[in-house]
């Protein structure tokens, strides 16, 4: 564990950014100074989920609008303690994670009133300084079971999540439903490896599917495009792009992008608002929280101009994806 106060890592505005700060009028150099931002990550920055808010924090850093610091890989043990160092230090926002940790990490923020906390969390917002956002990228994951479904030889799709929290149990269900739209007698194998972060065991998951005839893969969690890789078949990334990684496997990702959320909790701190909001439907996909990548060389022509039209139709409003929290069985 990267200790806040000792290890921890510092993400300043760019030296450009600061140039230009630096000819400004005083006043307009306070006006504009940017906000001190902190990361809480339970998981390393490289996993997928932690990376996305990662990206999208170090982008804001880049633009000068933040000033970012981070520590990873924090235990839930030491997650309360994690979060109360950077209150103390001066973060004025701080951005992490709840859902191991909800009464600990609402009671931190009930003790520094004056910090805004945007946590990801499966309950409701808190008083005036405790934000919550889902993890809404179930459309683009329809879209790619929309794909996946005329792809598959033998009509069994796999599924690897972490916990069957509502958010994954969303994510998972979302593509199932994109696959049954267009493959109504898909089979679906569905298996839960216990922890957010376990690439090898996220692999032997997709290996167990695979042996069970699954011919694609959906990687809810890292390390199932592994297996895919490993048996030659094909694989759907999950929240960022995969595609580069695995170039002969992963034809299509479900991306979900932080920016809109991160946006949209700086803006209402500017305006002086509450920030006990729930931020998770700046996720969507009209917001631009989530979308589809794909390779489209990599997928059957007439597979795409169907999803298009769908993806086309959820930007305009005219066709919902489902949210279902069940656990997929």
């Amino acid at each position: 564990m990267k200790k806040p106060g000792l290890n921890r890592r510092t993400i300043l505005k760019s030296g450009a950014a600061l140039g230009a700060a630096s000819l400004l009028p005083a006043p307009m150099v306070m006006a504009q100074a940017p906000v001190k931002v902190a990361g809480v990550h339970a998981s390393p920055v490289e996993n997928a989920w932690n990376s996305r808010l990662h990206v999208a924090m170090l982008e804001a850093a880049e633009r000068g609008e933040i000033e970012y610091v981070f520590s990873e890989g924090i235990a839930g043990t030491d997650y309360a303690r994690a979060m109360r160092e950077f209150a103390e230090q001066g973060a004025q926002v701080i951005v992490g994670e709840a859902y191991a940790v909800e009464r600990e990490a609402r009671q931190v923020a009930g003790d520094y009133p004056e910090t805004r906390f945007v946590m990801g969390s499966s309950g409701k917002p808190q008083g005036d300084n405790f934000g919550t956002f889902g993890t809404w990228n179930h459309e683009a994951a329809y879209l790619c079971g929309m794909l996946a479904g005329k792809m598959s030889q033998s009509g069994v799709f796999g599924a690897v999540g972490a916990i069957p929290i509502p958010e994954v149990n969303m994510l998972i269900n979302g593509f199932r439903q994109g696959v049954d739209a267009v493959r109504p007698d898909a089979k679906h194998l569905i298996n839960f490896i216990g922890t957010f972060f376990d690439p090898p065991k996220a692999r032997e998951a997709g290996l167990a599917q695979i042996d069970s005839g699954a011919d694609i893969l959906f990687g809810e969690r890292i390390g199932t495009a592994d297996a895919a890789k490993e048996r030659g078949i094909k694989a759907v990334g999950s929240l960022t792009d995969y595609s580069e990684r695995y170039p002969e496997t992963v034809f299509s990702n479900a991306i979900w992008n932080f920016g809109p959320i991160l946006g949209a909790a700086l803006a209402d701190r500017a305006a002086g608002k509450s920030s006990g909001e729930d931020y998770t439907r700046f996720g969507l996909m009209k917001e631009g929280g989530n979308d589809i990548s794909f390779v489209a060389s990599m997928v059957p022509e007439d597979a795409i101009a169907p999803m298009e039209e769908v993806r086309a139709a959820i930007k305009a409003g005219e066709f919902e994806v489902d949210i279902n929290f069940d656990e997929p069985a």
